[in-house]
Order: structure tokens, then sequence, then C-alpha cells
């Protein structure tokens, strides 16, 4: 056996790299989106056990949903793929190039088993550049078929030394060739096929038997004239060990999807559910369909099926002549090859053994598949195809006046193939790309009409999207899933009423449950999501909440193991305030899933309601087990510890507000938090800095603009608050607190009456009743000297607060400071207006609420706490959580406790003690005007 040679090795090599090097530029696309980036098995937080209880796609074997694929194997590669490039696509792809140029070299050293070097050579070249080969190769998920392809050729390769010089059994061999099968079955089910593909290479090539002589041996040991050879048993003995091991890999595969099969709609194989003859026929023409695409794989599609290919429902179809033509040629290769014992014969029963056994799994003759022709199917099916055309080659070449021909023909096929295959990469660029170009070949797969509106969906391009899932309705009229794009169409295109008659339409067309017969059998599970998509869009209508739950309720009597359905319904119930039904809804959930992140955070969200910060702080710690990156969970269990108002829970806070900024460096509410929590710590250099990369992000941030104004202020910088705050009352002219707090430094910083006096008229013409407002413009008359005017104003807030004491002292103050003057023959107003005896010292303004930093009704520590769209579409909806409004430190000039509305809740030891210090310092300030008014 000659072997493989290095310039062999290398010119295969880089012929597989010139064929496919386009392909690193290409992105997750079709069945890459939920092999990759939507399966959690591949993120490092994934316990790796998992991989062996999961299915391809991340579902868990047990669960009725699952795809029953098992490939864990194929899934680990995934996963060391994501730890050394996380979801860098071009990794994935050079991965899926060198696993290709892998099995091309060996199966160059297959080939050497059965044709000479020239012969096999141009086999493994044509494999290598055959354009069917783009969906395995260029498709991440295709990898299955790769890795499988190695341990079958491994396999094989390994089984073909199971016989000594002395024609006695290698056993080791054996063993090693049982591991092998093993490990390409777990890479993808067809693997196991390498056993028939051994049995056929041990009887016809390696001991040389045909049909005829088979069945002569046979007839002679039932007659009794003669018992079985030494070499036939011997052959018999390792076929044995074979089958019995390849039967407890099936037994093995059949406990791990539990006795079930997986469940497809008439869509994804239409065929599958049609009656006789229908049935047969069309699964017999998908022969020579397949058999056609090796032959010439001119028109290829990512996707066949749904309409693609018409049923053949009579005999009188022109495609059974198809049909006929491909057996009598199968046939005829077969009897050839099973009748004759010399090296051409030899070849070709390999060929059509890896023709046609690996392709049995996905031929629907045991089972149904979830697909009419899927491409990467034929990877290891097109090795027995280039066998065959290099061995024909091998027989034309050898006759002198054809052989020049034969090799230019080998030559513009090698260069075809190639640019076909390197053209056909580039349609896997992007989702758009490979739908529109698979729509060039088919028209009639209402699949690929919805798969090019999802591609423009994600570009937010929604009208042309709807032209789309328009017309795949037309293609497809009972269609569920097209509807359901309809309506997701209108509803984000904000025509609420177009989208609930689409949703209403694919409602319509669901089966009707049958008594006795399990529901979920006979519909795809993501079609039930026409009740959470319903329901979904009329809860936004606050009268039609109870028609929203009664949908939810639906869709869990059909399905009780609907996930999705409990999480919306908890949603729902949250926002129709019953807390404890939300609670259980959650809780429900998270039997059927414990290890959804999400589910944790939400019932974090209703703890939250509840008033049961404890509880919801364990299960948002829950979340972040699961997921470390859980945004929403590391943010608002930030924000929980943070108004706690626990300092020994700070340094934990400050640690998940730094990684939600470093998750979301966009989001400015993060900064503005840490920001927040510096400030409680009094680490103001730190506070200043984190206000100031929150506003640099949100021009006109709100509660970042006054707190930043308010920690100048705090920090005896009250000329820096200045900007500040002018920045602020440029975005919002109506901020009140910020008009007190310019007021305020106006007045006893800049001696600023006239610009501080504009600030209180202007809170009290927004807001006449406005008591805090109204007394600082009471105590800027006094410092105009104009008592009568301080008198009537002081009267007027009084009348506004009849119970506030201390504006009843003020003004009886003025009155009898007022009386001081007449008795004395001084004018009640001073003559020059603003000015101020030089005697006296100017009584400062009161600021009684300036001393807030954040209000409750803005955004203050509350960001957007939204999560993903609901179940709606694609994602899984999580609840939101409003998180109340931060509070900072209080300003010392605040005069009376009653005018403020700080946080008062969850207030640490050291808090209380501050605000006592600052109403004792308060109330001693007070007692200092009331002298300067009383004229000590």
């Amino acid at each position: 056996m000659a072997v493989v040679s290095w310039k062999e090795i290398l010119l295969l090599t880089g012929l597989v790299v010139g064929c496919y090097w386009n392909s690193l530029s290409c992105g997750f696309v079709f069945d890459d989106v939920s092999a990759i980036l939507d399966n959690k098995d591949l993120r490092p937080s994934t316990p790796l056990r998992n991989l062996f209880l999961n299915d391809f796609w991340g579902t868990p074997m047990a669960e009725e949903r699952s795809h029953k694929s098992y490939r864990p194997l194929t899934v680990l590669t995934f996963r060391l793929n994501y730890l050394f490039s996380e979801l860098s696509a071009a990794s994935y792809h050079l991965l899926n190039v060198v696993l290709h140029a892998i099995v091309c070299v060996l199966f160059l050293r297959v080939c050497r088993l059965f044709l000479d070097k020239t012969s096999s050579l141009v086999a493994a070249l044509l494999f290598a550049v055959h354009p069917i080969h783009t969906e395995a190769v260029t498709g991440v998920v295709g990898r299955a078929e790769l890795l499988s392809s190695i341990f079958l050729l491994a396999a094989f390769l390994a089984y073909t030394k199971s016989t000594g010089a002395d024609h006695s059994i290698v056993w080791a061999p054996i063993a090693l060739t049982v591991v092998l099968v093993a490990a390409a079955t777990l890479c993808k089910e067809q693997g196991i096929t390498v056993v028939g593909i051994c049995c056929v290479h041990e009887v016809f090539v390696a001991q040389g038997f045909t049909l005829p002589m088979l069945l002569d041996t046979l007839r002679q040991v039932l007659q009794g004239k003669d018992g079985f050879p030494y070499a036939v048993l011997q052959t018999l003995l390792k076929l044995i060990v074979l089958v019995i091991s390849t039967l407890l890999l099936v037994i093995i595969r059949v406990q791990v999807i539990q006795s079930q099969l997986p469940v497809f709609t008439r869509f994804d194989n239409p065929a599958a559910v049609s009656p006789t003859p229908a049935r047969q026929l069309t699964f017999n023409y998908l022969l020579p369909v397949n058999a056609w695409l090796l032959l010439n794989p001119s028109e290829l599609c990512c996707d066949w099926t749904m309409g693609t290919i018409p049923l053949v429902e009579s005999l009188l179809d022109l495609r059974n002549v198809a049909t006929l033509v491909f057996y009598t040629f199968l046939g005829l290769l077969a009897y050839h090859s099973l009748r004759y014992r010399h090296s051409s014969a030899k070849t070709v029963i390999m060929a059509l053994s890896l023709i046609v056994l690996p392709f049995i799994p996905a031929s629907n003759l045991f089972f149904p598949v979830g697909f009419v022709v899927a491409e990467r199917v034929l990877y290891v099916p097109s090795m027995g195809f280039c066998v065959l055309v290099a061995h024909g080659f091998k027989i034309v070449s050898h006759k002198g006046h054809l052989k020049k021909i034969s090799w230019l023909v080998i030559g513009v096929l090698l260069t075809t193939h190639a640019v076909k295959t390197f053209n056909r990469n580039w349609d896997w660029e992007s989702e758009y790309t490979l739908f529109t170009s698979a729509l060039k070949v088919n028209k009639n797969n209402a699949k690929l009409w919805n798969n090019v509106g999802h591609a423009l969906e994600n570009q937010n391009n929604y009208a042309k999207a709807l032209q789309y899932f328009l017309q795949a309705t037309r293609v497809q009229p009972d269609d569920i899933g097209a509807h359901m794009n309809v309506g997701r169409t209108y509803k984000n295109l904000n025509k609420s009423k177009e989208a609930e008659d689409a949703y209403l339409v694919a409602k319509s067309l669901m089966p009707q449950v049958i008594p006795g017969k399990k529901y979920a059998t006979r519909v795809a599970p993501n079609h039930l999501n026409v009740y959470i998509n319903l329901a979904n869009l009329i809860r936004a209508n606050e009268s039609r909440l109870e028609e929203a739950d009664q949908l939810y309720r639906q869709a869990i009597s059909m399905r009780p193991d609907f996930k999705q359905a409990y999480i919306s319904r908890g949603e729902l119930l949250l926002k129709m305030n019953k807390l404890t039904e939300a609670r259980d809804a959650y809780l429900r959930a998270l039997e059927l899933d414990r290890t959804n992140a999400d589910l944790w955070y939400n019932l974090a969200i209703v703890n939250i309601e509840m008033k049961d910060p404890s509880e919801a702080l364990k299960n948002f710690n829950h979340a972040l087990e699961l997921n470390p990156r859980h945004k929403l969970a590391l943010f608002n269990s930030a924000l929980l510890m943070q108004e706690s108002g626990e300092p020994k829970f700070w340094p934990e806070a400050n640690r998940r507000f730094l990684a939600y900024v470093e998750e979301e460096p966009e989001d400015a509410n993060g900064y503005f938090n840490l920001g927040m929590l510096a400030m409680d710590a009094n680490e103001n250099a730190a506070a200043e800095r984190w206000m100031r990369k929150a506003i640099g992000l949100q021009a006109g941030f709100r509660s970042a603009l006054f707190n930043l104004a308010l920690l100048y202020s705090q920090s005896k910088r009250e000329m820096d608050a200045l900007p500040v705050l002018d920045e602020l009352l440029r975005y919002h002219p109506e901020h009140i607190k910020g008009l007190i707090l310019k007021g305020d430094i106006l007045m006893n910083h800049k001696k600023d009456t006239r610009g501080a006096k504009a600030c209180f008229e202007r809170i009290l013409h927004m807001d006449p009743t406005n008591v805090q407002g109204k007394h600082n413009l009471c105590v800027v008359y006094f410092e105009e000297r104009d008592l009568p005017r301080a008198e009537r104003c002081l009267e007027e807030t009084l009348a506004l607060a009849p119970n506030e004491e201390y504006v009843r002292r003020h003004l009886n103050i003025v009155r009898g400071k007022m009386a001081a003057m007449s008795a004395a023959g001084q004018p009640l107003t001073s003559a020059e207006g603003a000015t101020v005896s030089a005697k006296e010292e100017k009584p400062k303004r009161v600021n009684e609420g300036a001393g807030e930093a954040a209000e409750g009704e803005e955004e203050g520590r509350s960001a957007d706490a939204v999560g993903k769209g609901a179940g709606d579409e694609k994602n899984a909806r999580k609840s939101s959580a409003e998180s109340l409004g931060g509070v900072g430190v209080d300003q010392s000039e605040s005069l009376d406790s009653s005018q403020s509305d700080k946080r008062t809740k969850g207030k640490s030891t050291k808090e209380i003690k501050d605000i006592e210090e600052k109403r004792a310092a308060a109330l001693k300030r007070l007692e200092e005007i009331e002298r300067i008014l009383s004229g000590d």
C-alpha cells in the first residue's frame, strides 16, 4: 500500500485553502445561529457534563422539543473555539477548513487501498474541491460531518489492519475500530455506518468473495456437504464482534434519546406525512435528486424543505423515470461488483458502500428526518462518487487515444468545481446573501422567503421584510410561521390591528386538540408561540389583560412544559399586580429549567415588588452564578445593595456596577450609579469622574447633572456647580430642585439677589403652591429690605403650609421687626431697593430640599432595566425592574426635615447619624437667622 507523500499532503492542503480561504470572512448563518450563538453549552459557565445531556442545539435530550441529534464531541470543539475566541466567526471557519484538509488526506490514504497512485490522487483532488461540500465546510454546523468523517475514515483504516501476515486476526486494530466508531457516532449519527463499510471490505475485498461464491458456500453448508472454511469462520468472528459492538452503540443511542423520535412538521418533510403511494414515490425520487447534485452541483440551495420538491403523487408522474434510471444504473454497478473478483469490481463495491451506507440515515427508510434534501449529508457519500469518477478516469486514460482527453476533462472538472466552490462560499457570508442565493434556485419554498425576511428584519428594514413574509404566505398559505412573521413585522411597524389579524390567522391554522392524543406531537413547539405573540400584543391594552392571560393559560394547557408561556404569564401577572401568582408562574418555570438565569432574574424582580429585598438579592445571585455576565442582574443587584444603605454591601455593588459598564460601556446609567455609590462613600473625586463620564455619554442626563452640581456644592465648590446647573436647566428648564440649588448659590455665594429671585419666581410660575420656592422668595424680599412684601409673602406661604412652624416663626419675626422699625420712625422699605444695612448681617436663604441628590420621579439610579424583547418573537422576554430613584447626601442648608423627601428606607446607622448632625446644624442656623431678623 502506497503511503501519502508530503508533496501530496501539501497539494491537497493548498487546494483546500485556495478554495475556502474566503470562508473566513463569513459569519454565523442559518443553523449556526442556534448551534453557536444561542447555545449555552458553549459557555464556560455551563458544566461540561451538560454537553452529554443536551442535544446538538443545547436542548436537554429529555425535552420533547429536542431535535434528538446527539453530537457532544462536535459541541465540545465549538466550546474550545469559544474558549479561544468566543464568538469570532473566523476561528470557527478556520478550524472547519483545517478539518476538511485532514479529511482529504485521510480519504487519499483510503483510496490508495483500491486505486492506483494517480487515480487515488484524482479522487482526493475532486473531493477537495467539490462544490457540494460548501455547506459542510463553510457552514459552521457542518463540522459534525467533518469530524464524523475523520473518525469514520480512521476507523476504516484501522480495521484494514486487523488481518495479520499469516491471515490471523489482530484484535488491537478491531478494538481501535470500535473506539473510533463510537467517536464518529458522537460527532454525528451517520458515523456508525462505517461498520457496514468495514463488513463490505472484509467480505468482498479482504477475503475476495463474490456473491455467487457466498451463495454456493451457504448452499453446501445447508446441504451438509461441507463445513464452513476456516477463512469464512475468521471472517464471521470479526464481523460478529463488529455487529455486537454496533448493536451496543445503537442501544446506548436509543437510551440517550429516551426511545423518542424528534417532532417534525409536514413543512420540514412533506413526504413523511403523505399517504401511500405519494410517500414512497417521493422518497424514492429524492435518491436521483441527490445523485444529480453530486453529478451536477450547479444549482445549490441551503434549504430544500417545504415546497422545494413537489410530491410525486402518481405513478404517471414523469419524474418516476428518473427514479427508474437511477435504480437501473445502481443495479448494474452492484451486479458488476458483486459478481466478479477482479480489482475493478472491488473498487466499485467499495465506492458503492461509501455512497449508499452513510446515506441510509438520511434516506427516510427507517425513520423520518427533518429535511427533504440536505447537501451536507452528501459529504461522505461524495467520497464514493469521487472514487467512481477516478476509477472511470483510470479506465479511460489507459486507452491511448483517450488519455489526453481524459486528462483535459479532469482538469476542466477540477477547475470549474474549484471556481464554483470559491464563489459559493460568498453566498454564506451573511443570512441575506445565503437566502437570496437560494431564492434564485427555488421560489416555491416559503421558508426561504421567511428567512430573507428575517435577515432584513435584523437590519431593521421592516417594510421590505414584510414584503417577503407576505410572499411566504402566498407561496404556502397554511404556513403558521409565515403568518406569525407577518404579525410580528406589522407590530414593529406599529400597525397593531394588522398584527392582531395576522396572529389570529396563524392561530386558526393550529391543529385542533384531539381528545386522548398528545398535542405536542402534531405541531412544532415554536408554533405555540402564536399564543404568546398574540397575548403580548393585546396586553398593551389595559382593558385586555385578562384576555391576554387566557391566551397564556391556553398555551400552557396545550403544553404543560411550555416554559416561555410561564415566563410571559409571570410578567403579565406582575403588571396586573398579582404578585403571588407571578411568583408561582416563575417557580413553575424554574421547575422546568433551573439553569435559566433569566428566570431567576425575573423572580428577583417579583421579590422586589413584594418588598422582599433579601430574597430578591438571593435570586439575583442565582442568576449571576449561572451567567456571571447577566447585565440586568448585575445592574439591579448592585442597585439593590446600594439602596439597602448597608456600607458592607458597597464594595460588591461597586464591583457589579464595574462589571456592568464593562458589558455596556455606552450606558450612562452604569457610570451614574457608580458616581452615586462613590458619593455615598464620600469619595468625591471618584464620584465626579463617574458623573462626568455619564454626562459625556448622555447629554442632558438630568440626575447626573443635578447630583454633580450637588457634589460641588457640598464640596464648597459652588462656583463649579453653577455651569453644571446652567446645563441642567438648559435641558430641563422645569427642574425645580435645580432652580432651588442655583438660587441658593446665587444668593449666598455670588450675592446675586436678582438672579436668585428669578430662580424662585420661575419655580412659582411653574408651581404656585411650591412652599419651598415661596419661602425662599420671601427671604429674598427680606434681603431687599421690603418688609411689607416679605410679610405678605410669608402669610401666603403659611396659607399654603399652615402646619409648618418655621414659616409661622419667620412671619412673627418679620412682623416684630416691622413694629420695632415703625416705633423708631424708620421706613419699612429700603430706598435703595436691594441694598442692605452694612451694620446688619444678611440672612441666608433657607434651602430645604436641594439636599436631595436624585428625585424619585426622575431616572435617578433606575437605569432602563428592561429585558429583551418579549416572547412575541424571537427572544425570551425578561421582566423589567423600575428601580427606585436613588438619593444622595443631604445638604447642610436643609432647614427642616418636614420639607425634604429624602430616602428613609434602609438607612444605615452612619447615615442616620449624619442626618441628625445636619438637622442639628440646620436648627442652629435657623436660630441664627431668627436672631438677625429680630435685630439682635
